[in-house]
């Protein structure tokens, strides 16, 4: 009797072990889908940056040439000077200073280019004109000699060439010499006293205007009596030995022609 009893009990017990295992599971939450493992960084991570764009180049900016500087005319001194001094314009000490016997020189290229005559100093312009010549230029005046007193410089034109440009210093204030063309009427070679003026020598000259007293082209004792600047006694003083050379080339009969104001 007691056994069955057991069996009896044991059969209701079942159903309800079996009925507590389902109401377990189905207070678990339903299993959620598999998560996946791939690596792939959320786009939440770096928003501003999209997982389908290429990377860019960074910017580089142009380069700008640099504007070119305009240079002062001294900067082209020193070159002038040596161009000068190569195409046969005295310059005298090639230093890059532009001095009273520079000056001369680039008045006589500016008269012998035909740019307006002065004795300033060197612009931009001179520079660009001298350094861009490769020859002196030719003469437009017949053969002669031409006594120029603004630039107080002296050509002697022999052919079609300017054959010698020389420094020359015309008469002082009180003693110019005149604006006159006249002819060489004369010339005395070596040295020989002024008639005038005690102990004043006058070397290789040649008188072209008969004026009383002549007036004539001449060397000096010493080369530092030719100034830049008038300072003779209406002769036209001429550096020796250039005086000795251009005596030689002229014969009796050239013209020459004194103009210009200093």
């Amino acid at each position: 009797m007691s056994r069955r009893r057991a069996l009896v009990a044991g059969a209701i017990l079942l159903p309800v072990v079996l009925a507590g295992c389902s109401d377990v599971a189905a207070s678990e939450p339903s299993p959620s889908p598999k998560q996946s493992t791939s690596s792939t960084p959320s786009t939440t991570a770096n928003p501003t940056v999209s997982p389908t764009s290429k990377p860019t180049a960074p910017t580089v900016k142009p380069t700008v040439p640099k504007a070119r500087v305009k240079q002062k005319p001294e900067y082209y001194a020193l070159r002038v000077e040596r161009q000068l001094d190569k195409l046969g314009y005295p310059v005298g000490d090639i230093d890059g200073d532009i001095t009273a016997r520079a000056k001369q020189a680039l008045c006589a290229w500016r008269e012998t280019n035909g740019l307006p005559v002065s004795r300033a100093g060197l612009t931009l312009n001179d520079a660009y004109s001298v350094l861009n010549a490769t020859k002196r230029p030719a003469p437009t005046r017949s053969p002669g000699i031409y006594v120029n007193k603004t630039c107080q410089i002296l050509y002697q034109i022999v052919g079609n060439t300017y054959k010698r440009i020389v420094w020359i210093s015309t008469g002082a204030p009180g003693y110019e010499t005149p604006n006159r063309t006249g002819t060489v009427w004369r010339k005395w070679a070596g040295a020989h006293e002024s008639s005038l003026y005690e102990d004043a020598y006058m070397y290789d000259s040649l008188y072209f205007l008969k004026d009383r007293p002549g007036i004539a082209l001449h060397g000096s004792r010493v080369n530092s009596l030719i100034k830049p600047y008038p300072a003779s006694h209406r002769c036209v003083r001429v550096l020796r030995p250039e005086i000795h050379h251009i005596f030689q080339d002229t014969p009796i009969g050239t013209r020459v022609q004194v103009y210009g104001e200093y």
